[in-house]
């Protein structure tokens, strides 16, 4: 059996922070649908018999109904694939859902709160969705796999060995557990990072969200392809997204004015389908404006600056001095050198009162 599985593609997400930048956020929409209507080409022109979707195709908050409208005209695309969703916790199975709510196409299969298992002619699938915003405890330890001869598939969103608290509320599962259950595939989604290749004989996927949502998921996304029997399993991962969001340092510690900033960021040389963020590193010698830098900078795809430079003095130096700006500075060092303090906050503290002292 041949099958494409994705996850987290968050449609008619907001992107705030590239709504920013001359309404990218709007144009980050439009690449979600591009990317979408690749994957269902994909499907039509290899023959692929089964989509498993693992949670958070859209978001609740933000979906339209127009964007459901896209999505099962292209499901109406591809009637002898069998399309599976395990809805997540963006886009829970609830009473005001599109999920609910949308009359969606005769191969399109929801899974509700409670487990199901869908009898196909070449496997068994096995499926379970969010019916809440939250999911903290898992049905993993009420599966019991009825036919181990056949092919066995389970799709559902969740979080895998998620130690953090915030990660306990959305279907925490025990990896071991879970490999026990003896599934040859489980198709997951809610963590964005790629997981498929970093073990031997690997059965347990995330395909990480299929378009990059931010900065904080840089490199490729896509899709991953599978060729599945009893015996063997064959994945590939296939990027669908062509943008790309990058990080770049750039030290500024050799410049003395924010006109040179702005200079040396305008020469910078960038890829076109990459959206970037600055991140300035080094000793200061200027006050840095971020919104003022922005007004001036030529390259619409560098989305976001990060200041993360260093005031070129000498504080220890200052702190001994008799006066308001020395008794400043030693009150914020001796926050700096507690246990737990917010180093940044207080990096951004103490230049903005520098800067305040320094004009009086």
């Amino acid at each position: 059996m041949k099958f494409v599985h994705i996850a987290d593609m968050h449609f008619d997400a907001p992107f705030a922070v590239l709504n920013s930048r001359n309404k990218l956020g709007e144009k980050r929409r439009l690449e979600q649908r591009e990317v979408f209507r690749k994957i269902i080409n994909y499907i039509k022109e290899n023959n692929i018999e089964y989509l498993f979707i693992a949670g958070d195709l859209y978001e609740h908050e933000y979906i339209r109904k127009t964007t459901a409208e896209y999505i099962n005209n292209l499901f109406k695309e591809i009637p002898n694939t069998k399309i599976y969703i395990s809805p997540g916790n963006h886009d829970p199975y609830i009473n005001n859902s599109i999920y609910k709510n949308f009359n969606w196409n005769d191969n399109v299969h929801i899974f509700k709160g409670k487990l199901e298992i869908i009898k196909e002619n070449d496997c068994n699938i096995y499926g379970f969705g969010f019916n809440d915003f939250y999911c903290k405890n898992s049905i993993i330890d009420e599966i019991k796999i009825e036919n181990k001869e056949q092919i066995n598939i389970l799709v559902m969103h969740g979080s895998l060995n998620g130690g953090t608290l915030e990660n306990m509320e959305y279907n925490p599962i025990n990896k071991n557990k879970l490999k026990e259950l003896g599934f040859d595939y489980v198709a997951i989604g809610h963590i964005h990072k790629l997981d498929y290749n970093t073990e031997k004989d690997q059965r347990i996927v995330y395909p990480g969200s299929t378009i990059s949502l931010g900065f904080d998921e840089l490199g490729q996304h896509g899709m991953i392809v599978g060729e599945l029997n009893k015996e063997n399993i064959k994945l590939e991962f296939i990027p669908m997204d062509n943008k790309e969001f990058k990080e770049i340092e750039l030290d500024i510690s050799d410049l003395n004015s924010e006109e040179e900033l702005i200079e040396k960021i305008n020469n910078l040389i960038l890829e076109e389908n990459t959206y970037y963020k600055i991140i300035l590193v080094g000793d200061k010698n200027f006050e840095i404006n971020i919104y003022n830098l922005f007004k001036f900078i030529s390259n619409e795809n560098i989305i976001k600056i990060k200041n993360k430079t260093k005031l070129k003095i000498d504080l220890e130096k200052i702190s001994k001095n008799n006066n308001l700006k020395g008794l400043f500075v030693k009150e914020i060092l001796e926050e700096l050198n507690k246990e737990n303090y917010n180093k940044e906050l207080l990096e951004n503290v103490l230049e903005l009162g520098l800067d305040v002292i320094d004009k009086k």
